[in-house]
């Protein structure tokens, strides 16, 4: 079996080729790990590889298979695992040296989820530390590189997540969104990435960073892929009182009657700011939405100027009540070592202060100083008013009115992929790489980012080729709708889906 056949490897066309007896389960997994070895020496997409794990997994779908049960579709699919989510008995190190000895004691639910649809786990994926980070270069152990050029950051925090699917190194993987941590990333590398309804995906097993603001999402080569994952991993968990179990209503856009779509183009998203090669290739991708008819209109988000400063309150807030069971007592880094000092206080600030990285402490100081006697009010309190708003402005958009919108589109990032180093300096910077996903996550909103596909004849005032992505957002629960649309939009740029 040639290398070829793991480029643009979906999970649909695996399923296929699995029935079609065109490879067994065992020999795609064992061909993965030979295309991993090879090529991740270059990008540092994955942490740790589970190949014993996996091997025996893919042998006992092919089991399966011969036996003729009926298998899911993602039976046999080598998945990508993002290292902030829980495999029983793998480690876990959220990419932080505070859990680099930590092994998970059980499995979260997307992976309970995933291992009965029989999906194959190839490795857990690098990321920013505790998925503090826009370009996972915060990680502990190791810079990943974005696959489209090794001198650029492949965005965070779920970056080897996207790496891997990406230099097709899985067919898709999973990553968390707190903030646009799995779409940024999924917009610098030019994969699909889906941040649900908070609430629609169960968080158990997930480490928390900010509590209400996370959420599990797929990264995927299609629209189609990141729906099949979607769909084995939504719904209520007992042991996540935030998840709902949502009908998730059936779109009403089919592919005959998307004339009837009305898409709200926000005037804040559309300023300055955003450098030229994203810009023009947004517009390229309204020009052709609205050459088949389909309706736009420009709306207004007042709030959305006030999203960034919102949301560097609220979330260092829930980071700093989060990450305090990190005491070195509790997830200790010198488990059967004789403790050095005797005090309470000295174990802490020796285990936090060499456990975690700079962007980790800095967001912990914030998020105390905001909760702090005096300051809660004047922040803490105030931040999560303008949240309300932020969520009204969204309410009103959708469908106070009559003549409310169906989507809404926007810019993923305003910049494309930026150069390894040029931002991690210069924290305020790097926080700008968020502006335009971090108001879905305060409003609780499905968003995902959809890779740009020009056509040729689009391409010649572009200088240059690195992935731009454009961002469909929609009502809580509809996800539907942006598949839908998703889909269509990869249909008429010829994106292969079968």
């Amino acid at each position: 079996m040639s290398h070829v056949v793991l480029n643009n490897l979906t999970i649909k066309k695996f399923a296929e080729g699995l029935r079609n007896k065109e490879f067994s389960a065992f020999e795609i997994t064992k061909e993965f790990f030979d295309h991993i070895e090879k090529k991740d020496k270059d990008i540092d997409a994955y942490l740790r590889l589970l190949k014993d794990s996996a091997l025996e997994q893919a042998g006992k779908v092919d089991v399966d298979f011969a036996k003729g049960k009926e298998l899911n579709i993602l039976a046999g699919a080598p998945l990508a695992i993002k290292d902030n989510i829980l495999i029983e008995g793998e480690l876990c190190t959220a990419a932080s040296k505070i859990l680099e000895n930590y092994k998970a004691p059980y499995n979260a639910t997307v992976i309970k989820k995933l291992k009965e649809a029989g999906v194959i786990f190839l490795g857990k994926t690098n990321m920013d530390e505790f998925a503090m980070g826009s370009s996972t270069e915060n990680s502990a152990f190791k810079t990943t590189k974005n696959p489209h050029d090794l001198k650029r950051v492949p965005g965070g925090s779920s970056g080897g997540s996207a790496a891997a699917v990406t230099a097709d190194m899985c067919v898709a993987a999973l990553g968390s969104d707190t903030g646009g941590s799995v779409r940024q990333p999924a917009s610098f590398c030019g994969v699909v990435g889906l941040k649900p309804t908070y609430g629609a995906v169960s968080r158990y097993g997930l480490m928390a960073m900010a509590s209400s603001l996370d959420q599990i999402g797929p990264l995927a080569k299609t629209v189609e892929d990141a729906e099949i994952l979607f769909n084995a991993i939504k719904g209520k968990d007992p042991k996540d009182s935030t998840s709902v179990e949502s009908k998730f209503p059936i779109s009403n856009f089919q592919f005959s009657n998307l004339e009837k779509l009305t898409i709200g183009l926000p005037k804040e998203y559309f300023v300055g700011g955003m450098d030229k090669e994203t810009e023009l290739k947004i517009q390229e991708v309204i020009k052709s939405l609205k050459s088949l008819k389909i309706e736009f209109k420009e709306i207004s988000l007042p709030h959305t100027k006030y999203a960034l400063s919102c949301y560097y309150i609220i979330m260092p807030a829930e980071v700093s009540a989060n990450l305090s069971r990190f005491d070195g007592i509790r997830y200790s880094r010198t488990k059967n070592k004789k403790a050095e000092t005797q005090n309470l206080k000295d174990i802490y600030f020796k285990t936090r202060g060499e456990g975690f990285g700079d962007e980790v402490k800095r967001r912990i100081m914030l998020g105390t100083f905001v909760l702090s006697s005096g300051y809660y009010d004047a922040y803490y309190a105030k931040a999560q008013k303008v949240r309300k708003l932020i969520k009204e402005d969204f309410e009103k958009a959708f469908n106070l009115s009559a003549d409310g919108v169906d989507l809404i589109l926007t810019p993923v990032s305003p910049t494309q992929a930026f150069k390894i180093g040029e931002k991690i300096n210069n924290p305020l910077e790097m926080y700008l790489s968020d502006i335009f996903t971090i108001p879905l996550n305060l409003a609780g909103l499905p968003g995902m980012s959809i890779p740009i596909k020009n056509l040729k004849s689009q391409t010649s005032n572009l200088k240059s080729e690195l992935p731009v992505g454009f961002q469909l957002i929609t009502k809580p629960f509809h996800e539907n709708n942006i598949f839908e649309v998703g889909k269509f939009y990869e249909r008429i740029m010829g994106v292969d889906n079968k």
